[in-house]
């Protein structure tokens, strides 16, 4: 089976790639199953029925998924390509401690099969523009990345899987695995992310971002494995047509490497296990 578990299209402030021209393009790579997952960040977002003037990037005005066109557009690729290939709908929910209340609102009014949680912004402060790094040292930017990362799982539980685990090393020193510095408060949370019957995700992006290791860190998976962790989907975090399904085949001898037996995909809000 081959999949790819986390797809960015122009519903996405940071993507131009069209939806159904995602989906035609998966069906040439030979992917059986693709699940968009376009970008949810309250607390430096605006959704379009928001009141206010969103930020503009490039041209491109920068707001959360316009949902009713976005989950609209899946139902009818769902049916335009059935029997080509499985569509699945999904979010990335970029959590902050304070915006928990808007993701659960959201989640009371649409029905997905997959949301990713990340921390894309702690206090705000974006990590991409190098707001939040600013004037602190690696470690202390680890620190409060983390305490955010633990403090979400404790108090939401509407997502499918952590995404992108240690993201932040992607702007910090890539050559760098902090694992050892963190890995108290990495158990933690992964122990908090099985209890709670969640997932961790393998992103393949790794490699076009120039990160010195698997994202999450070896550490971190062989970590969540000791643990008991079993639900891991895989997704290439693709905004472009040259990034979709990257490495996906490659992961999974890497989760075998590593002592995993299966990957998941998902359906309302279910695990699937699929033997590696």
């Amino acid at each position: 089976m081959k999949l790819d578990y986390h797809i960015h299209t122009d519903y996405s402030d940071d993507s131009w790639y069209p939806m159904e021209k995602v989906v035609q393009d998966a069906i040439n790579l030979g992917l059986n199953e693709i699940c968009f997952t376009d970008h949810v960040d309250y607390g430096v977002k605006i959704d379009w029925t928001d009141k206010g003037t969103p930020r503009i990037h490039e041209g491109k005005e920068i707001r959360n998924v316009d949902y009713e066109k976005y989950f609209a557009e899946i139902e009818d690729l769902k049916n335009k390509y059935s029997g080509k290939i499985n569509i699945k709908s999904g979010l990335e929910f970029g959590v902050q401690s304070h915006t928990i209340d808007k993701y659960e609102k959201l989640l009371k009014k649409y029905s997905m099969d997959f949301i990713l949680l990340s921390i894309h912004q702690v206090r705000d402060m974006e990590f991409w523009t190098g707001e939040f790094q600013k004037g602190r040292t690696d470690e202390e930017c680890y620190d409060e990345y983390y305490g955010e990362m633990l403090n979400v799982v404790k108090n939401f539980k509407g997502y499918s899987c952590l995404a992108h685990m240690d993201l932040i090393r992607r702007y910090l020193d890539k050559e760098v695995d902090m694992f050892e510095y963190n890995r108290d408060i990495i158990k933690e949370i992964l122990e908090r992310t099985i209890r709670d019957g969640k997932g961790l995700e393998f992103n393949t992006s790794n490699v076009r971002y120039k990160v010195n290791g698997l994202t999450p860190s070896i550490k971190i998976l062989e970590l969540y494995k000791e643990l008991g962790g079993e639900i891991i989907t895989i997704g290439s975090d693709s905004h472009k047509e040259e990034d979709l399904g990257f490495g996906v085949d490659r992961a999974k001898e890497q989760l075998k490497e590593i002592g995993f037996k299966y990957f998941c995909t998902f359906a309302n809000m279910i695990p699937k296990f699929h033997k590696l």
